[in-house]
């Protein structure tokens, strides 16, 4: 027998059952039986806009998968570029499938040279490169005028490739011209992670070669930050998306939602909270500051994990490695303890507030050199990939455009009055 809810008006009596379909109910029978009344979601919590096959989220359970595929294996066995492939196009790329996409996107990674001259050495000189990235996205929409033909196989996949090539290139240039330094040119023999080192530290040698265990990072910390189901900024991205605009446009307004601390930044705020911690010595005190409510627990619990973030067990591992390189971040023992702490007190567990991807995240990138301004940039890069993959799906999907409603909470209505009687 079918699952069902049967819902009743109790002002008529009226009752209306309603299938219940992969995990959720059609407004469109509460519709019919509450004609003129609006579902009152604040942040769109319990509401599903859309259908999608791309990411599966089981938060209670701590599952992340990307088409059916498990986010530890792709971790552990993929590559960042074979990962946007098979969200992008929903399966695992062949050998030669794998070939042509990679010098597809290696090809594509060079910026018009009036992004970079006109536009970019345009901002003042400390602006943030999260800032700078947002408007260049937006400004390669009057590049590449095809971009317009949403509807055009062939137009679509050329942005789609461009997007995601020149992603990188767009932060290093931020990057770079926020702390006065030349820029530097795509490499197109390197891979995709190793290029964008290259990008964003090259001085004067001619090859620069990054540590196989930091590309590796990299490539890892990409996979994981790919999708994330409709999060704030894929919600953003959708939303312009359901407008028809082109992808750049939409891409940028998805990198605006990032570049909100509560988004993007987040990983930030870790590194922030570690440091004014200060010392292992201090993780007790201020543990009992939050529970007492002075003060805040960032990087713990998440809005759809109430298990831990399977992301945060892979991030974990790669931090090590990435310390064997670099050298111990001296805010690891602090965050250690932190964890071990949190996860032993029944105030934080009996609230599942456990480890998520971004508590480890942004003491990887700082050991890395990377400083706090970069890390929504860092996030913006791979995330295309899963933005992209939503957009061509609703485009596919002939969905509506987004119109929410609203319940009105203001002045019933008013005479005018001059403005000498007021």
């Amino acid at each position: 027998m079918p699952e069902s809810i049967t819902i009743t008006d109790n002002r008529t009596g009226k009752a209306v059952e309603i299938p219940i379909t992969d995990g959720g109910v059609s407004s469109d029978a509460w519709r019919s039986l509450l004609p003129g009344l609006w579902f009152y979601d604040s942040g769109l919590t319990t509401t599903a806009m859309c259908e999608s096959s791309i990411t599966y989220l089981d938060g209670d359970e701590g599952i992340l998968r990307y088409r059916g595929y498990p986010i530890e294996q792709l971790a552990e066995e993929s590559t960042y570029l074979e990962v946007a492939y098979l969200l992008l196009k929903g399966e695992l790329p062949n050998k030669e499938q794998y070939d042509a996409w990679s010098r597809e996107v290696t090809h594509h990674t060079f910026i018009h040279e009036n992004v970079r001259k006109r536009f970019l050495e345009g901002f003042h000189y400390d602006a943030h490169p999260m800032g700078m990235l947002v408007s260049a996205v937006a400004a390669l929409s009057t590049f590449y005028l095809d971009a317009k033909d949403i509807y055009n196989a062939e137009s679509r996949e050329k942005q789609i490739v461009r997007l995601i090539a020149k992603m990188p290139t767009l932060a290093a240039a931020a990057h770079r011209f926020s702390v006065g330094m030349p820029f530097v040119y795509p490499d197109n023999e390197l891979p995709f992670a190793a290029n964008f080192l290259s990008m964003m530290w090259k001085v004067a040698e001619p090859r620069y070669e990054a540590n196989p265990a930091l590309t590796k990072a990299i490539d890892v910390l990409f996979i994981l930050h790919a999708d994330h189901e409709q999060n704030c900024s894929t919600t953003a991205m959708r939303t312009a998306g359901s407008a028809h605009a082109d992808p750049y446009s939409s891409a940028a307004a998805a990198c605006a939602a990032l570049y909100g601390p509560r988004h993007g930044g987040a990983n930030e705020a870790v590194v922030r909270m570690l440091t004014e911690i200060g010392s292992i010595d201090n993780v007790d005190a201020f543990i009992q500051g939050v529970k007492e409510g002075r003060g805040r627990l960032q990087g713990f619990g998440h809005r759809v994990y109430k298990n831990y973030d399977p992301r945060a067990r892979i991030i974990k591992k790669v931090a090590y490695d990435v310390f064997e390189v670099t050298g111990k971040n001296p805010l690891l023992d602090i965050a250690l303890k932190l964890e071990d702490a949190a996860l032993k007190d029944d105030y934080f567990v009996s609230r599942k507030l456990y480890p998520n991807v971004d508590f480890y995240s942004g003491l990887i990138y700082q050991a890395m050199g990377f400083p706090v301004d970069m890390f929504p940039v860092l996030f913006a890069i791979p995330r295309i990939s899963g933005w992209l993959a939503h957009w061509s799906e609703l485009l596919d999907q002939d969905l509506k455009i987004v119109r929410p409603r609203q319940l009105y909470t203001g002045e019933g209505e008013r005479k005018y009055v001059s403005i000498d009687q007021r």
